[in-house]
């Protein structure tokens, strides 16, 4: 039996591309799926059926799912996702945030519009959607949340400073809700996926045939570790790169540095610069927090 059976399950932005993927593959393991998508255009414009449309591919293959249409850049919205979670299959156990838009354009010619709408839905979007799913996961001493994050804005990418801003966004929220959530079961990660979608079409470059799409490049070559991150034995806080049948984890390092106590100045910084700024012997995660550790 799968570990994924009748668990209640909410993907948002998957009326296509990744949240397809994995809305199928946790139905395919007999998940309840709420299938979240307003329907819009890879810009944010716009609304169709596509949440419908995925529903209906599960419910043919034996799945149980319900769609719901509301922008997770709305907070009522936002609620009423898992709000129908709740009606329809009386809890949520997992919510995967996907929901995404992209518009693109180097800083200096980006529109302050298309800053905030990419924030909205990226950030805002998981925020609002993961705030309305936070008290019901921690009251049950349950839950498993995973934040959908990139590598433009881990590592960077030319032309995406909104999109780049929102998704390292991500990797702060995750920090501070798995250490919120741990006493309670609930395991927050990051995914930061790779693969063929609508929204990887709009780059300067790809112009890839979705209908018919590289088979290296499919979206459901990343869900495996969607699922890893979902699982009873999942871990916490922690960032995997998936793409193309590759996986792989990211981390944040740091090293010990240098104490310079109160006599510090920019003279004494420049002495040692080579210290500070040498990674070599980093560890992952936050030398202060490691040093408490070590003396507890």
């Amino acid at each position: 039996m799968s570990e994924f059976k009748d668990k209640v399950v909410v993907v948002t932005g998957a009326g296509g591309g990744l949240g397809r993927a994995h809305a199928l593959e946790f139905a395919k393991r007999g998940a309840k799926v709420v299938v979240n998508d307003l329907g819009g255009s890879a810009d944010g414009l716009g609304a169709s059926d596509m949440a419908d449309q995925v529903v209906q591919e599960i419910r043919e293959q034996g799945g149980i799912a319900i769609a719901n249409k509301a922008s997770v850049s709305d907070r009522a919205g936002a609620k009423s996702i898992v709000d129908d979670a709740v009606a329809e299959f009386g809890t949520i156990d997992i919510l995967v945030n996907n929901a995404g838009i992209l518009r693109d354009k180097t800083f200096k010619k980006m529109d302050l519009d298309d800053w905030d709408i990419v924030i909205n839905v990226h950030l805002n979007g998981t925020a609002y959607v993961t705030h309305a799913a936070w008290p019901i996961m921690y009251e049950k001493n349950y839950g498993r949340i995973v934040l959908t994050s990139s590598t433009s804005g881990i590592f960077g990418n030319f032309g995406q400073a909104n999109y780049g801003a929102a998704k390292m966004g991500m990797v702060g929220m995750m920090n501070v809700l798995a250490l919120e959530g741990a006493s309670k079961n609930v395991r927050v990660n990051t995914l930061a996926p790779a693969a063929a979608t609508r929204l990887t079409n709009t780059i300067p470059g790809r112009d890839e045939d979705l209908s018919s799409p590289d088979p290296a490049r499919a979206p459901d070559l990343v869900t495996p570790a969607v699922l890893y991150m979902c699982a009873e034995d999942a871990p916490n806080g922690k960032i995997i790169q998936a793409g193309n049948g590759r996986f792989s984890a990211a981390a944040v390092f740091s090293n010990d540095g240098v104490n310079q106590g109160a006599n510090a100045s920019y003279e004494s910084f420049l002495d040692d610069q080579e210290i500070i700024m040498d990674l070599s012997t980093a560890e992952e995660g936050w030398a202060f927090r490691r040093k408490q550790k070590k003396s507890s």
